[in-house]
């Protein structure tokens, strides 16, 4: 999933899903099979390597595994799969599978897919994924080759990959499009130009690409008769438009020209009893992410002090905030991870509704005011003031943040909230490089796991951008991870230990899951939607 760095809800929202408009009408579907979409953005690249997210772009890149309903993996360009008793080794037996130039797909492409990615000069966003493959984390840190990560084709329908310890998630992690093959000759063919024109690339998935130049408002996808499966995927084409505003795209839908088109907070208001409407939130939290190595020496003794954050939290809202000024009808939050991400394995209930017993993240005045003033006694400060850092882009920033700093400052005396809003590059630039003191930020889920949330905080994770170093935390991370990797129950009770040792440190302030509404036309039949890692999966859609 694309990782969205100091954003509020809607950007977040509408920056990675897709809706629905196109040249075509919606009423001539039926006999073409053609669903018209819109993207509120342009896509950046279409490398499995170095994208930054597979929202959609997982319909044309196929790996061993796809997501399926409820985000259940099933076998795509694999179709057997064994694994060793310790959860180390996994070999994959590969379908008679064939590229969308009609090549077929062997063991080797995905091995060559895998070096490509780990290597340091490719600079992927993801390659950390990789780091639990044998010498991958020593391979993305370049003091090993490429060659010796630790996957190989025993022979050209066989790839065996080797783990430093077992992954419980493993099959899940085998959907994303990040683990998927390439085509070596393809790379080198195009050099620089590879993945940056739709024409300059070989798909594995159901649909191939077309139309798109690397800079354009307008793309499509087209049928992949090469894919293994193609007999099973009803619809011929998907044109996508770049449509930014939300307006716009309700009055698009409401013309007969979008099929699915996703809701604004405003818009909700007036279709929250539609009968087309469709919740297809992501896995999303947005926090307060703190800065613990503050490069202002003031300011990091401030917010390195326990009591100053616990006081931050409890003078928070939360309710009032998401529900009556965001417009999300969600349940409390109870920790950094969201409902609707994970279930545990032996009683099936929702991680989210497991962790977080502490009342950490609850609303209480008075509480809030007694740690705040223990806090100023500790540091020897009689006031504070810390600076709120948030993208523009958003309508709804300005109230999210307005919101926060006049709940801070008036339930704790002696607080100041400055607000910086800017614009989405400048802050993530700012927070990836440390140059703030809180960061209003949102987080989504790469797949169907609590560690792809509980992984950010812990110590030296690339994403971990505020510097937070809990030592308890870390250790409990590790035990799930390490020594109870292999065994579900007693990893999943280790997660909970550790969001919840989160929400006592309160390393992250978690405010709301983020919810998206969207309308699509009762037309419209089979789309799955998962709430970690490839979004949508249209493989099985068609047009009524």
């Amino acid at each position: 999933m694309k990782k969205l760095l100091a954003t509020s809800a809607l950007t977040v929202l509408m920056g990675i899903t897709l809706a629905a408009c196109g040249n075509n009408t919606a009423n001539n579907d039926a006999k073409t099979q053609t669903l018209n979409l819109a993207a509120t953005s342009q896509l950046d690249t279409v490398d499995i390597s170095k994208a930054g997210g597979y929202g959609s772009t997982g319909n044309a890149f196929s790996s061993f595994y796809k997501l399926g309903e409820n985000g259940k993996p099933g076998l795509d360009l694999a179709d057997k799969a064994t694994t060793s008793k310790d959860g180390k080794t996994w070999t994959f037996h590969l379908r008679d599978a064939k590229w969308s130039n009609g090549k077929t797909i062997t063991a080797q492409d995905f091995v060559y897919s895998w070096r490509r990615t780990v290597d340091p000069s490719t600079k992927a966003q993801y390659s950390y994924l990789f780091n639990s493959v044998v010498n991958g984390e020593a391979i993305n840190l370049g003091k090993m080759s490429p060659d010796k990560l630790g996957i190989e084709a025993v022979n050209s329908r066989t790839v065996r990959i080797h783990l430093t310890k077992p992954i419980a998630y493993f099959k899940t992690l085998m959907a994303y499009p990040l683990f998927g093959p390439q085509d070596e000759a393809t790379v080198k063919k195009y050099g620089d130009k590879y993945g940056t024109n739709a024409k300059y690339m070989v798909y594995s998935g159901p649909f191939k690409i077309e139309g798109w130049n690397g800079t354009n408002d307008k793309w499509s996808y087209l049928k992949n008769k090469d894919y293994w499966d193609a007999k099973e995927v009803k619809l011929n084409r998907v044109n996508y438009t770049v449509v930014a505003n939300p307006t716009t795209s309700l009055n698009l839908y409401n013309q007969g020209k979008i099929d699915v088109t996703a809701l604004s907070t405003e818009q909700l208001k007036n279709y929250k009893d539609n009968k087309d409407m469709k919740d297809y939130s992501y896995a999303m939290t947005t926090f307060l992410r703190y800065n613990f190595n503050d490069p202002n020496a003031t300011n990091r003794r401030i917010i390195n002090n326990l009591n100053i954050r616990k006081a931050i939290s409890l003078a928070i809202d939360r309710d009032q905030l998401s529900q009556n000024l965001l417009g999300f009808k969600t349940k409390k939050i109870t920790g950094f991870v969201p409902f609707g991400l994970a279930n545990d394995p032996k009683t099936g209930k929702d991680f989210a509704s497991q962790q977080g017993q502490d009342n950490a993240l609850q609303y209480n005045k008075k509480l809030a005011k007694q740690y705040f003033e223990k806090g100023l006694k500790e540091l020897g400060l009689k006031k504070i003031s810390l600076t709120l850092l948030a993208q523009n882009e958003d309508a709804n920033t300005p109230v999210a943040t307005q919101f926060l700093k006049s709940q801070l400052e008036s339930i704790l005396p002696g607080f100041a909230l400055n607000l910086s809003n800017l614009p989405g590059k400048i802050v993530s630039t700012n927070t990836q490089n440390g140059n703030f003191d809180i960061a209003l930020s949102t987080w989504g889920g790469d797949f169907k796991d609590p560690i792809t949330f509980l992984q950010i905080p812990q110590k030296n994770t690339p994403y971990n951008f505020g510097k937070y170093d809990g030592t308890k935390y870390n250790q409990l991370i590790n035990k799930a991870e390490d020594v109870d990797a292999n065994n579900a129950e007693k990893r999943w009770q280790d997660l909970l230990a550790a969001s919840n040792e989160l929400n006592n440190d309160q390393g992250i302030s978690p405010l709301y899951q983020v919810h998206a509404y969207y309308l699509q036309r009762s037309s419209i039949k089979d789309i799955i939607h998962n709430s970690a890692g490839p979004q949508w999966n249209y493989t099985r859609t068609y047009v009524k």
